[in-house]
């Protein structure tokens, strides 16, 4: 984020809840989509069994991963706006 100019306190706590909200989220629909998808509705026994366990660290290991690379392109793409904006102004 070079360049920004610096936030101040009240700006800096809105950027940090908001990040705790979209963790928050990602986290619940991460948790939501690999329980649907590893684990049955009815439950026979009280532990996991291992192709669930296994099942489940896979789902969340994918999720985080597409998830980082989502991140990434994201920043690529807002840097490169960056870019183009301060490329566009008359100076």
């Amino acid at each position: 984020m070079a360049g920004l100019p610096p936030l101040d306190e009240e700006k800096l706590k809105l950027v940090q809840d908001l990040e705790i909200e979209m963790m928050s989220d990602m986290y619940n629909r991460m948790t939501a989509a690999c329980h649907r998808k590893c684990i049955l509705p009815k439950y026979l026994e009280p532990e996991l069994g291992k192709g669930e366990s296994v099942c489940i660290d896979r789902c969340i290991a994918k999720y985080l991963d597409v998830h980082e690379r989502i991140g990434k392109k994201l920043t690529q793409i807002s840097m490169q706006e960056e870019s183009l904006v301060k490329g566009a102004k008359p100076g």
